[in-house]
């Protein structure tokens, strides 16, 4: 494998210094950081998964540094990415897990928690994550460069090396988030025409079809493409067609834990809430257990590497530039500092084996995680599943040492925080490192900016967590929270041993049969969970991915359609997230009423549906867009 590393010249060679880590670079890319994890937290509580941030942050530097700025210099639009892209994948740990917090402090079982352990929580994943993935570095990115694709880090230098094409690239991006903010505000602000639109079936009881009709919901399904979004509708379909009316069916009047209603009383909104979730959690919770399992020889094997590729590195005593790392001993007791603190501070009610649980758990899944997005990328990566697993196995160690109640439950879900953030900014930091080893930045300035990232976006989740919930509460309609639900249920269940365990293996032999029917678990056992409006506006994109791939053209004009839609609608998914939080905002100061009634009359469902229509139509028109020669 070596060899690889000796053949690969970077795009800026080790002997060159150009400017990297600056100022400007630093806080632009701390700006973004802010914005993209505050955009991808409001998606990610919705839709239940976040979007890779590298690449529209790599072309808005472009856009600003390149050319409103006139300075010229890859590294420092590669540092911006780096740094932005961290605020995503602390939001995507985050959500999955405190909202947890939140619902049992709106049910009366603990006080909401403070700003200070959500930083907390999020500053020490992060930490931790960009920590553990250093010394893996070596072994993941240099010497399996060439097996290992990193699909967005590799992705992400394209778009970099081809920075002459960056003004219009981010004119891409900024289009798609002008024109998602404007559709966003005025479905959900003005409440000009319905966000959602459905229709419940009399004849076929427990069913309802309906679909959400919004910008980021199209640009997940577009990105994520046709299959993806496939198995989240089947999954739907399965949960709103199949299960439901089937519980409607054999219920009757019989009133079913854990509904407090006759089941025939029960509207398909409340079938969902009161059994699919439950399902739909037994499926999730399988469906991680189920990737961990099959990831297990790759886990043997990039721990072989790591060790063997770290003593290699300390008997040679490295000075290239493109070859520097923050030093072990460092890493090591920043590791050790954050473990006795976690066991110290009193904000996490964990003994010192919940602390160590942290530290063990938290490099396994590191490396889980920066093997899995080497493979398959970001938006596969089974951050949730890890989490899922840790949150099992952290309530069971807590309750047979004596640490139960409330108590256990909170340190649970502080465990399985920082875990499942220590997962996410692990896969990101691989997919960085990635794009730095192609374009040639400096590994251990990278890891700095990553950190700053990391402590940037720990600053601001709180606030952004705390507003949501004061909008929309958790668990609602508007906020399902997909993730952090189940994981409360399954953290409740286990403490209190009143999880309704019928319901949750139902959901289990789903995700085993669904497994060996080779259909991927994760995306499918989602769509069973999520509401089938949502699955439906996601394959709606998934379509428009499905004609624009299929059209006639060479292999360059039809990676270029791709390109040219991924970049738009990536600016759909920030735009409709910052205009969300802005709702949000208008929502906790209680005028959002007022805002809403200000236009004298509303469209119709079919209004929404052709605007829906309508706006599909342009994410098709921008990706066949013909390039003007220059």
């Amino acid at each position: 494998m070596n060899n690889n590393k000796n053949e690969f010249k970077p795009y800026i060679p080790a002997d060159r210094i150009v400017p990297e880590f600056t100022v400007t670079s630093i806080l632009i890319g701390i700006i973004l950081a802010v914005v993209f994890g505050a955009a991808n937290a409001y998606i990610g509580l919705i839709v239940g998964m976040t979007i890779s941030a590298s690449i529209p942050a790599a072309v808005i530097s472009m856009g600003i540094i390149r050319v409103l700025l006139r300075r010229d210099s890859i590294l420092e639009n590669n540092m911006v990415q780096t740094i932005g892209s961290a605020g995503e994948s602390v939001a995507a740990g985050a959500i999955f897990t405190l909202p947890a917090l939140f619902i049992w402090a709106e049910e009366g079982k603990i006080d909401f928690p403070s700003i200070m352990t959500i930083f907390l929580v999020a500053l020490f994943g992060g930490i931790l994550g960009v920590c553990f993935m250093v010394p893996l570095r070596q072994a993941l990115i240099v010497e399996e460069h060439g097996t290992l694709p990193f699909p967005e880090g590799t992705a992400c230098a394209e778009v970099l090396l081809a920075g002459e094409q960056g003004g219009s690239k981010a004119g891409s991006v900024f289009a798609g988030l002008g024109i998602s903010a404007a559709y966003k505000f005025i479905a959900d602000g003005l409440k000009f025409f319905p966000s959602e639109i459905g229709y419940a079936f009399k004849g076929f009881a427990g069913s309802q079809i309906g679909i959400q009709v919004l910008p980021s919901l199209a640009g997940v399904g577009f990105i994520c493409g046709p299959k993806i979004a496939s198995y989240m509708l089947a999954g739907g379909t399965l949960s709103w067609f199949v299960l439901m009316p089937m519980i409607a069916l054999f219920g009757g009047d019989q009133i079913l834990f854990p509904a407090s209603k006759p089941i025939s009383e029960l509207t398909p909104d409340l079938l969902w809430t009161n059994y699919i979730k439950y399902i739909g959690a037994g499926a999730v919770a399988a469906g991680g257990i189920i990737s961990l399992i099959k990831s297990f020889p790759l886990i043997v094997r990039t721990f072989k590497q790591a060790m063997a590729s770290m003593s290699r590195n300390h008997a040679q005593k490295k000075v290239l530039r493109t070859e520097q790392d923050l030093p072990m001993p460092i890493l090591l007791v920043i590791a050790l500092v954050i473990a006795v603190a976690i066991w110290l501070l009193p904000v996490f009610p964990v003994n010192p084996l919940g602390a160590l649980i942290v530290v063990v758990f938290g490099f396994f899944f590191a490396t889980v995680s920066s093997r899995m997005v080497g493979l398959i990328g970001s938006s596969n990566n089974p951050v949730s599943g890890m989490a899922i697993a840790t949150l099992i196995i952290a309530t069971l160690l807590l309750k047979a040492t004596g640490t139960t109640g409330t108590t256990g439950m909170v340190g649970a879900i502080a465990i399985g925080g920082i875990i499942c953030i220590i997962a996410a900014i692990a896969g990101d930091t691989s997919q960085d490192l990635k794009t730095g080893f192609i374009v040639g930045a400096t590994p251990k300035k990278q890891q700095l900016g990553e950190m700053i990232g990391v402590v940037a976006s720990s600053i601001a989740i709180g606030f952004v967590l705390y507003l949501l919930n004061a909008a929309w509460e958790y668990g609602s309609d508007k906020l399902p929270a997909a993730q952090a639900t189940m994981m409360k249920m399954l953290v409740e269940g286990i403490m209190n041993a009143e999880l309704p365990w019928a319901m949750i293996l139902i959901g289990v032999f789903i995700a085993i049969a669904v497994e060996i029917l080779k259909i991927p678990v994760m995306p499918f056992a989602v769509g069973l969970y999520l509401p089938f409006s949502l699955s439906a506006g996601i394959m709606a994109g998934g379509i428009i991915r499905f004609i624009v791939d299929r059209i006639k053209g060479s292999d360059e004009e039809k990676k270029a359609r791709a390109d040219r839609g991924t970049l738009f609608t990536s600016g759909l998914i920030a735009g409709e997230g910052i205009v969300g939080i802005i709702l949000a905002i208008l929502a906790v100061a209680g005028v959002d009423d007022a805002v809403g009634s200000f236009l004298p009359f509303k469209l119709p469902q079919i209004g929404s549906l052709i605007i829906f229509l309508i706006l599909l139509f342009g994410i098709y028109k921008v990706c066949m867009k013909k390039e003007k020669n220059k």
